[in-house]
């Protein structure tokens, strides 16, 4: 028997508004377990008195503690992907609130060059030796990018756009991590040795040493002018992430193409986010409070975006990978180190 259609009753289905929040749902657990993460990183980096790490290296390995010890729950693992993604280019844009191009002009030409030559022939060199040695390509930029830029941030920058395994993120966070310790000891005991002038030891500091706490903590131990031309120095350093992602879409680029039909260089948007808020910080007087604050967000988004990396490392993974990167690591800024005290010495 033919049933008129306006006898018919719809089935409803779910609204828009409903799909958005089971979206939601789905990713909050993830999200709060990162964030829970990244503040138990950030109470514990001043309990224990780890004031020599930055809160993304606790933060980080106390969650690839958590992952390897107990697991990441299946439903908090939606949640873990966004941090890693979404929220850490969040966190990169915030970032350009730190610096101004007022920095670059306080560092001068001479000091820009030697950042710029230092940097560039680190990645340039790194790249070549990490395939001498028989390091994943894309662990070697990884490597490359922490050690000639700012650590961590710079490291798990770069992997937005070569999207190596989250081991091989985590094994170059710890590489670069390890290998700025090691100089944030060292540096202090070489200026008089070296015969560095103040402004000189800031310079070379600032232009090797990888992440911007070990910079302070290295520079400021040869004074106050050293500490505050490093930190300028370094800030100016950090400035050149944008610049070197778009360099890396371009070699992920070229490794798609080599294996399949060309596409474009992809371009990474967060990164002229990056760009723009540095310009936006340059041109308008933020009131003190709000930078404060913006700094506080900054450093909890990256350590949360950190502590999500950590929820997705397996470190079973890490031990097949041997100890050649690390010994690209241990090379590679031997050699930022080697050339920017070189450049300095011979036209600072």
């Amino acid at each position: 028997m033919a049933h008129d259609p306006a006898d018919v009753v719809p089935v409803a289905g779910p609204s828009d508004a409903e799909t958005l929040y089971g979206r939601i749902g789905s990713l909050l657990p993830g999200i709060v377990l990162c964030a829970l993460v990244a503040a138990a990183a950030l109470l514990l980096r001043h309990v224990a008195g780890l004031t020599a790490l930055s809160p993304m290296i606790v933060s980080i390995a106390l969650g690839a503690f958590l992952h390897n010890a107990i697991g990441t729950p299946v439903a908090a693992k939606p949640g873990v992907a966004v941090s890693l993604r979404w929220i850490l280019r969040f966190a990169i844009v915030l970032l350009g609130f730190q610096l101004t191009l007022q920095q670059v002009l306080d560092v001068g030409a001479t000091g820009l060059a030697i950042i710029a030559v230092s940097l560039i022939a680190c990645f340039a060199v790194t790249k070549p030796l990490g395939a001498a040695l028989g390091v994943d390509a894309r662990l070697s930029e990884l490597i490359a990018a922490g050690t000639s830029i700012c650590g961590a941030s710079a490291v798990i920058a770069a992997n937005t756009i070569t999207k190596a395994p989250e081991e091989d993120c985590a094994y170059a966070v710890a590489c670069v991590t390890l290998c700025g310790m090691v100089a944030m000891v060292f540096y202090p005991l070489l200026p008089v040795l070296l015969g560095l002038s103040a402004r000189e030891y800031g310079l070379w500091t600032g232009a090797s040493v990888h992440e911007v706490a070990q910079v302070v903590a290295a520079s400021y131990q040869a004074g106050k002018e050293a500490g505050d031309y490093a930190t300028i120095t370094k800030l100016t350093r950090v400035i050149m992430l944008a610049p070197m992602m778009m360099v890396l879409g371009a070699l992920a680029t070229h490794r798609a193409n080599a294996l399949g039909p060309r596409s474009r260089v992809p371009l990474p948007y967060f990164a002229l986010g990056f760009i723009a808020a540095i310009a936006l910080n340059s041109t308008v007087d933020i009131a003190p409070p709000a930078k404060d604050m913006i700094v506080a967000a900054t450093t909890f988004l990256l350590a949360l975006s950190l502590a999500a990396m950590g929820l997705a490392t397996d470190v079973r993974k890490l031990a097949p990978k041997g100890a050649r990167p690390l010994l690209l690591g241990v090379l590679s800024s031997v050699f930022i180190a080697v050339l920017s005290l070189l450049l300095v010495k011979l036209v600072a």
